[in-house]
């Protein structure tokens, strides 16, 4: 027996060591696997030569590197690192681009899923930490050991690690019918950080509320990552902070946090409370403008008298304007009072400033009018009502939009079943979806909505994935199919067994991923949030300056005009703007692809999505079907024997050749005996059969490396290839033996997704592992004029990154598993097909549907939302930018008046309002150009 030890990076779970141990004993039944997939370590004790047990692990998805010859080379410089701050393959990219700035040749790797990075550098430990930290991804300083050497808490959790394996393998050993192995519970690594936790914010009222609290947070002991979001109240936090610690930390800053453990109570708990504010806000709204409309409709048509009865009539106004301030205009006072007592600034002071200034104006003006010289002698009680008042109806259609932006989650949290019907002990009987567990069979009926992943066992139906995929076509389902929660069933009836439950089930990872998307922000809004720092303490700064400048340089009356100008400056402030303008844009932005299938997977992907000008297209299963079909066949020996000999060459591969040839000649056959089995990378397979002496079954290629006379075949091997079928020789005993075309057929909609997005300005390349011929007649029935063929999954990077230094910023489209290095050398990685573990990692953004429109749609959309963030931006920058310095009175020489705060009241909420409108308007955006049943559906 032979053993063999490798490094395999697609391997993340136990799930992957089921598929492994599957794909090597199919072909030798005695082989074991040991495995470690948090270390991405696999342990092969077999027959098989290394040859041929490396091309099935290539062929079952899985590529490998021999461990001890990698570990044995780079023993003095090998670094593995807990880095809490990477969470996607994008990081990844990041440091390695910081490490190889001073040392090109270090090698790199990350698992993002374990938060673990490896490094193979000639630079000392301290000096790669240091270039981590500069980039912003500094490593726990627990996990940073010596070059060469393991922590160990690193051995204890390898111990762990297996522990558990050898658990996960005895558990599916008794179930036979396990479908996947749940990745949550098969790795229990204990270096693995926490999942980010969520908290819903209560009492922020403007960036400047949100710059607070994600300064808090971040000071919190434990903290690696902080973000808080404006838009949907919330807050994500990376590390190992306790939840308390966290609260507290938010309280202390002067507002109030919750944990979120359920999405959809979260939901359902936000729009009530939006419901309730909204309520509130009309209320305190009409109770304002009831006094305040009538007292300003009077000022127009009555100057008034300070004396006698009139007097105590204005007196008794100002308490009736105080007692509106202090029951509807309440909630802006002790914002802004919690606000000073943590020594912070927020929207709150700058309404309580300017309403209380104009107030005690007035009362003093009422009380002492003897104070104030008689040009002065001006009443503002109904601009504090008008300013309460306005802003409180902006501020409730504020909401009223704001709720409307959060619509496509709340759908999506929607899908997820409240009950199963679950079938235990031979009766069918209705539980509650948290307590269906992995292996249960689960009927569901004609109509329903499936409740947990699973495959079907019994019954044939129509299923309906659209919610999903954005496909809306029905998918006809039968046993051995796969299900997924949230889809609709048709009218036929299914038993099937689960096979992910809860948060683990297909449409639970859409959910959390669109949630945590959701709640990041693009790097465009970062000058955003620098500037809502320091914006309201800049206003202030500003109204002072404003007040002193008329005090001393304006004419008269300078009490009234300083007063006027230095209120209408505090009101006309908008930080809510500022706040909405990147963040809501962005909700609904990731909303609206998560409805056409697409899933971003934060913010920087969806900008950089935006301004990709190259996008390159793997061939197999991106461009055509991925199913190869033998489409022609030609012998020139004995066709039984031939067909024996591909059979017995490829029987127990996974390759996609291979399942083509086998379905063409049938597995059932007798074949001749194996021996000396060797796979060639790019050539194919040699080996010795029984009766038949050395069989060859490859490309052209093989064929010459071996001498092997294919003149005969020349013709229509050319005749083939220009149809861009893969031409499969088999040569026996030296001697050509039969010829095979194969070809996987183009997309329905690929040439249509390829002229779309010519249309959209990109330039579209195919990469393909295919023969020159096969691949260039493939381009050309899709439209696409540059082509690189005859590449490895190395190569493909490698093109990748060449483009890049061209200038070009490059999308890479693949399906997330041999093309996952070319996916994280991208700019941009889209990871076309059913959203598997390893294209999510890799990919920043990820394709429910088997479709290149899915890219466009995704392009389309990035663009549109990134067009709405600069327009929002560009709106409350310039509104402020103009709107200050009018209040503060530079139009006063020209015009010989200055703003009225009521003015500036209004003003301000329409700013906020006009913000969350024109992000609203991402709502209604339809990506053009899609299928016809697309185009149907919009």
């Amino acid at each position: 027996m032979n053993r063999y030890r490798y490094r395999v990076d697609a391997m993340h779970c136990q799930g992957c060591v089921k598929r492994l141990r599957a794909a090597v004993g199919a072909v030798d039944g005695d082989a074991t696997l040991d495995a470690d997939p948090a270390q991405r370590e696999l342990t092969v004790t077999t027959q098989l030569d290394e040859a041929h047990l490396r091309q099935l692990l290539d062929s079952a998805g899985y590529p490998a590197s021999p461990l001890d010859e990698t570990r044995e080379a780079a023993s003095d410089t090998a670094l593995t690192l807990q880095v809490p701050a990477m969470h996607c393959q994008g990081c990844v990219k990041r440091m390695r681009a910081a490490i190889q700035q001073a040392d090109a040749a270090a090698e790199v790797s990350g698992e993002p899923d374990q938060q673990r990075l490896r490094v193979v550098s000639a630079l000392p430990a301290e000096r790669v930490a240091a270039l981590l930290t500069e980039a912003g991804y500094a490593p726990a300083p627990s996990t940073a050991p010596a070059q060469g050497q393991a922590t160990a808490q690193d051995e204890k959790a390898t111990a762990q690690d297996e522990k558990a394996a050898a658990q996960d393998e005895k558990a599916a050993a008794q179930d036979a019918t396990a479908v996947t192995a749940q990745p949550d519970t098969a790795t229990g690594t204990q270096t693995a950080q926490p999942a980010p936790q969520r908290l819903a914010i209560g009492g922020m009222t403007c960036a400047g509320c949100v710059n607070a609290v994600q300064k808090a947070l971040a000071a919190t002991p434990g903290v690696t990552r902080a973000q808080v979001n404006f838009a949907s109240e919330t807050a994500q936090v990376g590390g190992s902070a306790d939840l308390e610690a966290l609260i507290t930390a938010v309280r202390g800053a002067g507002y109030t946090a919750t944990p979120i453990a359920d999405l959809r109570q979260a939901s359902a708990q936000r729009q009530r409370d939006n419901r309730r504010q909204w309520r509130r806000h009309l209320r305190e709204a009409c109770v304002s403008l009831a006094l305040g409309i009538p007292m300003m409709l009077a000022m127009f048509v009555h100057q008034p008298r300070l004396e006698g009865t009139e007097r105590w009539v204005w007196m008794a106004l100002g308490l009736a304007t105080l007692g509106v301030l202090a029951s509807a205009g309440r909630r802006f006072f002790e914002g802004a009072w919690k606000a000073f007592r943590h020594h912070q600034a927020n929207m709150d002071t700058l309404i309580a400033l300017g309403t209380a200034a104009a107030w005690l104006y007035s009362m003093t003006v009422v009380l002492f009018p003897g104070l104030i010289p008689p040009a002065s002698r001006h009443l503002y009680f109904e601009a504090s009502l008008m300013i309460v008042g306005l802003i409180g109806i902006g501020q409730a259609l504020e909401l009223r939009a704001k709720g409307r932006s959060s619509q496509a989650l709340s759908r999506l949290l929607d899908l997820q079943s409240r009950t199963a019907r679950v079938i235990r002990q031979g009766q069918e009987r209705e539980v509650a979806i948290e307590r269906v567990q992995v292996g249960e069979r689960i009927r569901v009926r004609p109509g329903e909505r499936l409740p947990v992943d699973g495959e079907v066992e019994s019954g044939e139906s129509h299923i309906d994935e659209s919610m999903l995929t954005g496909e809306p076509d029905a998918v006809r389902k039968g046993p051995g199919d796969s299900v997924s929660a949230g889809t609709v069933n048709g009218r036929g009836s299914l038993v099937y067994r689960a096979t992910q439950v809860g948060d683990d089930t297909r449409l639970g990872r859409i959910v959390d991923q669109v949630a945590q998307a959701q709640e990041s922000r693009p790097p465009i809004g970062a000058l955003a949030d620098r500037v809502a720092g320091i914006f309201v303490p800049s206003v202030m700064i500003i109204a002072v300056l404003t007040a002193l400048a008329w005090l001393n340089l304006g004419p008269a009356p300078q009490l009234v005009h300083m007063l006027v100008a230095a209120t209408t400056v505090l009101i006309i402030a908008c930080p809510c703007a500022l706040g909405l303008a990147t963040p809501i844009s962005t909700m609904l932005g990731i909303s609206k692809a998560a409805e056409h299938g697409v899933l971003i997977r934060d913010g920087e992907a969806l900008q950089t999505a935006s301004r990709l000008s190259m996008l390159v297209v793997d061939k197999t299963g991106t461009l055509t079907e991925g199913r190869p079909r033998v489409t022609a066949s030609h012998y020139w020996q004995t066709e039984a024997r031939a067909q024996a000999a591909v059979v017995a060459l490829e029987r127990g591969s996974e390759h996609p050749l291979a399942s083509a040839l086998l379905a063409h000649l049938g597995d059932a056959r007798e074949t001749p005996a194996v021996s000396a089995f060797e796979s060639l990378t790019g050539r194919g397979l040699v080996a010795n059969l029984a009766g038949s002496g050395q069989a060859l079954l490859g490309n052209a290629a093989l064929m010459h490396d071996h001498a092997i006379d294919i003149e005969a075949a020349a013709e229509t091997a050319e005749s083939w290839q220009q149809q861009a079928a893969s031409v499969v020789y088999l040569a026996l005993d030296g001697q050509l033996a039969a010829l095979f075309a194969v070809r996987d057929a183009l997309r329905e909609d690929s040439r249509a997704a390829v002229t779309r997005l010519r249309q959209a300005g990109l330039k579209v390349v195919m990469l393909s592992g295919d023969n020159t011929a096969a691949a260039s007649a493939i381009a050309r029935e899709a439209g696409i004029d540059e082509v690189h063929a005859e590449l490895l999954p190395g190569d493909k990077q490698a093109a990748v990154a060449a483009l890049q230094q061209r200038g070009e910023r490059v999308g890479m489209v693949g399906d997330g598993i041999n093309d996952a290095p070319a996916l994280a050398q991208a700019d941009v990685g889209f990871a076309i097909g059913q959203g598997t573990d390893v294209a999510i990692e890799s990919a920043g953004i990820t394709l429910m549907r088997d479709s290149l429109h899915g890219v466009a749609d995704a392009i389309a959309i990035s663009r549109a939302t990134l067009t709405n963030i600069k327009q929002n931006l560009w709106g409350a920058f310039g509104y402020n930018t103009l709107g200050i310095p009018i209040a503060a009175g530079v139009l006063y020489p020209l015009t010989g008046m200055l703003l009225s705060p009521m003015l500036a009241a209004l003003a301000m909420s329409a700013s906020s309002v006009t913000v969350v409108a024109n992000a609203s308007r991402l709502r209604r955006f339809t990506p053009g150009g899609g299928t016809p049943s697309d185009q149907e559906r919009h």
